[in-house]
């Protein structure tokens, strides 16, 4: 089912007819490796977060991501995949895969840069053979950047899709078949933003991360926000640009974020998420978020 007010959004949940019944956090993940790590001028074009002027070093951002993918080994197994200097953004994995218990998801990317990333075999091998699911790939004629645009609460299978460049309302409805969701609600998102996943996270099925402002209807985050009761923890505007949104629990208490989200949080917000059973989890990530992403995008959750 799909809506797209927040009236008929509080209808569909009123009497607590979604539980959590299905599993909260990935089983593992994979990274891609950022090799010829550069800005997409491409993706520069609505994607605010990042900043042509900005010099790039390779050198820099390898390090980063092999010593992200070892703190993350810490939570759940991790594979790393290797890049390609023909696809800068692949570091961003999530976008263009996703997964289900039986299905590896291409997503509908809007730029050709991130279009090739979906014909990568190697990919797709490892997840027919070794992980035996099969591949579902979004129709053509939509946009569709999978848990960029769409935060899945998994324990409820509940989806919360946001409008923009990057997801149109096609690409929202595809994604509500691929994933199997039981609701989505679709919104508009300001229209400075690109993806939903940095302004909102939902933690585990039990907490809610959120910055309002970034909604372009003020309603859309008060309904949402009520699905979590008491465990919602709003962001600051400048919690909000360190990326914190960008944030992923990878366990039922690791909430991972990169290491400039951390240090902007608030004590409160610490104290919050420790009151709810959440351990806050960080690795430096300053060279590659100069890409307009972060910790959250760089992880492939494999369910």
């Amino acid at each position: 089912m799909i809506v797209d007010s927040p009236q008929a959004f509080r209808a569909a949940i009123a009497g607590g007819r979604f539980s959590i019944a299905h599993a909260t956090a990935a089983r593992a993940a994979f990274l891609v490796s950022p090799l010829g790590f550069k800005l997409a001028e491409e993706s520069a074009t609505d994607n605010r977060y990042m900043d042509l002027e900005n010099q790039t070093s390779e050198e820099r951002a390898l390090v980063e991501h092999a010593h992200l993918a070892k703190a993350l080994a810490s939570t759940l197994p991790i594979l790393t995949l290797p890049g390609d200097p023909e696809t800068p953004d692949a570091v961003f994995p999530n976008n263009v895969f996703a997964t289900t218990k039986d299905k590896l998801i291409l997503g509908a990317m809007r730029h050709e840069v991130r279009r090739k990333e979906a014909d990568r075999s190697d990919i797709k091998i490892l997840f027919t053979g070794l992980f035996a699911k099969r591949i579902e790939t979004l129709p053509g004629d939509c946009v569709a950047e999978l848990t960029g645009p769409l935060i899945i609460d998994r324990g409820r299978n509940i989806g919360f899709c946001g409008l923009t460049e990057r997801c149109d309302e096609r690409g929202a409805e595809a994604m509500d078949k691929a994933f199997g969701l039981d609701l989505t609600f679709v919104f508009a998102l300001d229209p400075a933003e690109y993806h939903t996943n940095v302004v909102m996270s939902v933690l585990a099925s039990r907490a809610l991360v959120i910055h309002p402002p970034s909604f372009l209807d003020p309603e859309v985050p008060r309904a949402i926000a009520e699905l979590y009761g008491e465990r919602v923890l709003v962001l600051t505007d400048a919690e909000k640009a360190a990326f914190a949104g960008n944030c992923i629990a990878l366990s039922e208490t690791d909430v991972w974020m990169s290491a400039a989200a951390a240090a902007a949080l608030t004590p409160q917000h610490v104290a919050d998420l420790a009151t709810w059973g959440f351990k806050v989890k960080s690795a430096p990530l300053g060279e590659i978020e100069k890409a307009g992403g972060s910790l959250r995008c760089c992880v492939g959750e494999i369910y």
